[in-house]
């Protein structure tokens, strides 16, 4: 259970916190009206590796990562609610750009997980 915490909690939590305050700085920046894409782009390939190396050697059934991206994707929803949308009250937040990260958020630990099934590392 411990693991689980640290897994979907810990890091979850970290790639939102990363996100979100890598976002504010984006914010302040002539760069804010695509921040969104920005951010996506730079850091959906950090998360796949991170998730990756986070998980490589502990041979985890797919299970356990649907578990996770449910779990990280929650967190990403809520956070970015409570945190974004309440604090700040932007005209409009969900856009496309938004969706893809939920999609991507859910999708990439099945993603390294799937991998993992046929690639373990030795």
């Amino acid at each position: 259970m411990k693991a689980f915490l640290t897994d979907a909690a810990g890091l979850g939590l970290a790639f939102w916190l990363i996100g979100y305050i890598l976002g504010i700085v984006l914010f302040l920046t002539p760069l804010a009206p695509v921040m969104g894409w920005i951010l996506f782009l730079c850091l959906t390939p950090v998360m796949a590796v991170v998730t990756y190396r986070w998980f490589s050697h502990r041979g985890l059934p797919l299970p356990y990562f649907v578990q996770i991206a449910v779990a990280w994707t929650a967190i990403a929803l809520l956070f970015d609610y409570l945190f974004i949308v309440l604090l700040f009250h932007p005209a409009a937040y969900y856009q496309p750009d938004v969706f893809v990260y939920y999609a991507v958020t859910f999708l990439l630990p099945i993603g390294v997980g799937r991998y993992l099934q046929g690639h373990r590392p030795a």
